[in-house]
């Protein structure tokens, strides 16, 4: 089947040429579409997304410590805002990566935004691979910074979305309440490699809402940050 997809407009949008296509190319296959295309070339963007994911770390905490006097857990705290799923998936749908993912027919469809957003997510960190082996550390460097650190940064700083929604929801409810909330796994699927998670949090025996994630931590986060927003305590 002949591919159509045209990525000069994501090499526009990225400020970068690359010289092997297909490096920029496998940074976008999923590995469900190699479940339906057995003899396509390339392997899945799992790899780029493992090296790009460690760029991306290493890069975001070492402008923080250059810029930022603040004790270790508040920078911590700041960089978990900057390199969660939801905030990649956001700066994802800023360039053309969606309609050019290699994705199943199944995926394609999918309708979970949450699922999409983690797909989306993980296609960041693999285009962060792909720069970094093209380009070198000092291009990736540049990347993030331009494109995620600078933009979005002030805006969590300024907002305190850095603030632990577990912590938060936990501290409110104690407070307001007298009583602990309690995270249950409500489903668990998928292969070892690709879990997914739906989990509530409780106040006693009354579910206040569900979250979703790729771990378990990510689903109680989710479910913290949603019971906040159902109980107005943000």
């Amino acid at each position: 089947m002949q591919d159509s997809r045209d990525f000069s407009k994501l090499e526009k949008q990225l400020k970068l040429k690359f010289k092997d296509q297909e490096l920029l190319k496998n940074a976008l296959v999923h590995r469900s579409y190699l479940n339906e295309n057995r003899n396509f070339h390339l392997a899945s963007n799992e790899r780029l997304e493992f090296l790009g994911d460690a760029v991306l770390e290493i890069s975001v905490t070492d402008y923080l410590y250059r810029n930022y006097p603040n004790p270790e857990g508040e920078l911590t705290n700041w960089r978990a805002a900057l390199v969660n799923s939801q905030m990649l998936a956001k700066k994802a749908k800023d360039f053309a990566f969606e309609e050019l993912l290699y994705l199943s027919h199944g995926e394609a469809k999918e309708k979970d935004s949450k699922a999409r957003d983690q797909i989306l997510a993980n296609a960041y960190e693999s285009i962060i691979g792909a720069i970094y082996l093209e380009h070198g550390y000092e291009a990736a460097d540049k990347f993030i910074n331009e494109n995620l650190l600078e933009p979005e940064l002030p805006n969590i700083l300024e907002n305190k979305l850095f603030e632990d929604p577990k912590s938060l929801f936990q501290e409110t409810a104690q407070d307001k309440m007298g009583i602990t909330p309690s995270y249950r796994v409500i489903k668990e699927s998928g292969p070892d490699h690709n879990k997914k998670f739906i989990l509530g949090v409780y106040l006693g025996k009354d579910k206040i809402a569900e979250g979703h994630g790729s771990s378990k931590h990510e689903a109680q986060v989710d479910a913290a940050i949603n019971a906040l927003e159902i109980k107005n305590w943000k």
